[in-house]
């Protein structure tokens, strides 16, 4: 099978800064048309400049993907620039510390919304259309959906309960959706990791500055993942290579849920 993704329609979202914009940019140095989708507009220009070419493999598209018109704009955008979709990367993420003994923080219904409702809406979005577009092809591939998850899902750090709690639900939608769509040959699966620098760690390493410190202690292959480490697992999983996997959660964190999790930073 090929690692190849030459050609084909993919949709990164969270795609203005880190993790979500290296997979974009690799997807595109890989020959696949790539829409950028996050919320953060003036970042998406910065990054990426005029997209509306024509001919261009690339496109920028600016909203907020917890309103569901956002997703439907967001669809037929692709579709009016690329006539289909083959890869899904809900790649828009947030991370917000919570104090667990307070009723009055929302901060876990506010993570599970971002981090959850969105790829779970648009992964029934854009599946509804992967399946129009393989109407009468009986075999081969139709689409892939990968989500963006967190080691942070199979560890119990009470000062990231609501990260916790909406990773650990993606991770299970990621399964769900998975046994669902695989009749209608649609793969779904999920890259974990937790020591990559990604925006929200960033912001996480600026509020403690000993958390760099701890994280490479932690990490086998001691140091943090730049975000373009993320995007190879990313491709395979989007590629024909990876045919037979589906409902898979994908660990890409040096070796850090290898040791006791006691011990380890959540993140």
């Amino acid at each position: 099978m090929s690692f190849s993704i030459e050609g084909k329609t993919a949709i990164v979202t969270g795609a203005a800064n880190g993790v979500g914009l290296a997979i974009g940019r690799h997807f595109v140095d890989q020959g696949a048309n790539v829409v950028f989708a996050d919320m953060d507009d003036d970042r998406l220009e910065k990054e990426l400049g005029k997209t509306d070419v024509d001919g261009s493999r690339y496109r920028s598209f600016a909203c907020d993907l917890r309103q569901k018109l956002s997703i439907a704009n967001l669809l037929s955008m692709t579709i009016d620039a690329y006539d289909r979709v083959d890869i899904l990367v809900n790649a828009s993420r947030q991370m917000m510390t919570s104090d667990p003994l307070d009723p009055a923080e929302d901060n876990v219904e506010a993570l599970i919304q971002q981090n959850l409702m969105t790829s779970l809406r648009l992964t029934q979005a854009i599946s509804k259309r992967m399946i129009k577009q393989a109407k009468g092809q009986e075999e081969g591939p139709a689409g892939s959906i990968i989500n963006l998850s967190s080691i942070a899902s199979r560890r119990a750090n009470p000062e990231l309960l609501g990260y916790s709690i909406s990773t650990a639900a993606l991770d299970q939608m990621t399964r769900s959706m998975a046994v669902a769509l695989a009749p209608h040959r649609i793969r779904v699966n999920a890259v974990a990791f937790g020591s990559v620098m990604s925006a929200s760690l960033k912001g996480a390493l600026k509020e403690h500055e000993d958390y760099r410190g701890e994280i490479i202690e932690h990490t086998p292959l001691g140091r943090i993942a730049g975000p373009g480490e993320v995007s190879d697992a990313v491709q395979y999983l989007a590629s024909d290579a990876s045919g037979f996997v589906t409902g898979e959660i994908i660990t890409v964190d040096g070796g850090r849920t290898l040791i006791d999790p006691v011990d380890a930073p959540a993140h």
